[in-house]
């Protein structure tokens, strides 16, 4: 690569992927509306598998050294947990909206700090467990349990969020022994294939312009993949790591501007605290690192 820890770039692209995958949200959230949750997921899934496939065909090996694995069984669970997870976040987006849905979701890197140290073995210190506290009273903020206006759908994205962070944790843990184009390349096949035998079932017929928007939504599942690995290669992950958090912004002002939804105030109050708590978690993990 010619650009090597460009971090001026490797932040434009992290943005650009935040655009993109706030709008993919958008589109999965309209689509979602009007047709089967599976069916979505699954053309969605199509032509992600295609895209994996074709940049593992692009490359020397080809398919065969992409798919080459000696931990198959991890790797099959990894595509079948981040397929159920996209299912059950598109579902969040359909009953919550993307400004509550996004706003719970951005607990998962919290989750992953919390969950590092049983599955992974990593030592977790006691102002990383404080930065998850607070991130947590953050999501109990949001949620508001015990005021009487607690909706119990909010657990569909905590549990997205869950499901998320155990995938990453998994990915970090098979980066062990695969190649990061191996791991991709699991995902997409193994998440197309499941979804295929469980979303086919489930096919309606899809109606003129919907067509539109279900080709956008698959070109910017694949444009958010590829910009989010371009961000990778030309940047450290700590350093553009918190500038993700923005895809919480443009997913709520798709919410706000789109579907016509609101930002209460606990929700902006929660989502700042568990923002401000990731955000420290991250400069921990760097300054250690450092």
């Amino acid at each position: 690569m010619t650009q090597q820890n460009n971090t001026f770039l490797g932040v434009l692209l992290m943005v650009a992927t935040t655009v993109v995958f706030a709008t993919q949200d958008g589109l999965s959230q309209h689509l979602a509306g009007e047709y089967n949750v599976m069916m979505v997921v699954m053309v969605r899934y199509w032509f992600f598998a295609a895209f994996v496939i074709a940049i593992a065909g692009g490359k020397a090996g080809g398919v065969r050294k992409a798919a080459a694995t000696r931990q198959p069984v991890l790797q099959a669970f990894r595509g079948l947990l981040l397929a159920a997870e996209i299912c059950v976040m598109v579902l969040a987006f359909t009953i919550l909206g993307l400004v509550e849905s996004h706003a719970v979701f951005t607990c998962y890197p919290l989750l992953v700090a919390a969950l590092s140290g049983p599955i992974l073995g990593e030592k977790v210190g006691w102002r990383r467990w404080a930065a998850i506290g607070l991130g947590f009273v953050g999501v109990l903020v949001i949620l508001q349990p015990g005021f009487g206006v607690f909706d119990p759908a909010a657990i569909i994205p905590l549990a997205s969020a869950t499901m998320f962070a155990v995938y990453g944790l998994l990915t970090r843990y098979a980066a062990r022994e695969d190649s990061t184009e191996t791991s991709f390349f699991w995902t997409g096949t193994v998440g197309g294939l499941a979804m295929t035998i469980i979303g086919i079932w489930f096919w309606e017929p899809i109606q003129g312009v919907d067509w539109i928007w279900m080709g956008t939504l698959c070109v910017t599942g694949a444009l958010g993949h590829w910009l989010l690995i371009r961000c990778y290669e030309v940047a450290e992950a700590s350093a553009v790591q918190p500038f993700a958090y923005l895809q919480l912004v443009f997913a709520a002002a798709i919410g706000m501007a789109v579907f016509g939804e609101t930002l209460r105030a606990n929700v902006a109050i929660g989502a700042a605290m568990i923002v401000a708590a990731g955000l420290f978690t991250l400069w921990r993990e760097r300054r250690q690192q450092g």
